[in-house]
């Protein structure tokens, strides 16, 4: 049997998308750190496994995948047996596409802007732009918005179980809960509870002991 394997790096929020993923469907894979600091993934022979050269990158047998998003939905729906169902059959799958693409489109934009300037900056020595955090924060707020509203119809946000649609946010949510913008979450109870609940599951909990060594 093939091995999985994940070319990519523990700072990398698209890299813990999928290992969540993995986890969540108790696949066994191969974690393969490429050094981003040394631009290992600008380069050969990583390149040949994603030539835009971001990670991650993904490899079951011969097959060879990037984009996170696609990689955890080749998986969700490949290995729909094995652990955690993180689509549904028939109808209700195109409703968690949906909010699937709501993340992709709508939160992740704004969320990883914010990251970038509050979490990711801080850690390389950078100034935080003010200037940013104060276009991005209402337009996160926006999104949080109508999240609220929609987590009072269901428990998580493609439906009443989780799916991919909450998986894909756990990365950025990870990061922006330690920075001021985690007021805009806690001023929503319904987001704040999602996030909680979904931010405690222990395939999530193990990406991060996989990914912050102690």
């Amino acid at each position: 049997m093939a091995v999985l394997k994940v070319h990519g790096n523990p700072m990398s929020t698209a890299a813990t998308r999928v290992l969540a993923c993995l986890i969540e469907k108790g696949l066994e894979f191969e974690f393969v750190m490429v050094d981003m600091r040394s631009g290992e993934h600008k380069k050969e022979p990583f390149l040949s496994l994603n030539p835009f050269g971001q990670v991650p990158a993904f490899e079951d047998g011969d097959l060879k995948l990037f984009e996170s998003r696609a990689i955890t939905q080749y998986i969700a729906h490949t290995y729909a047996d094995k652990g955690t169902p993180l689509v549904i059959p028939g109808k209700e799958m195109a409703i968690v596409s949906v909010w699937m693409e709501v993340e992709a489109q709508q939160y992740d934009p704004a969320a990883s802007k914010l990251l970038w300037e509050l979490a990711i900056k801080s850690f390389l020595g950078m100034q935080t732009d003010p200037a940013v955090v104060e276009e991005y924060e209402p337009k996160l707020a926006k999104v949080l918005d109508v999240y609220e509203a929609r987590l009072s119809q269901s428990k998580y946000i493609g439906g009443d179980c989780f799916t991919l649609a909450d998986l894909h946010h756990l990365p950025t949510l990870n990061y922006l809960m330690r920075t001021p913008v985690k007021k805009l979450f806690d001023a929503r109870p319904k987001v704040s509870a999602w996030v909680a609940d979904i931010s405690s599951r222990p395939a999530w909990c193990k990406v991060l002991e996989m990914t912050n060594p102690k």
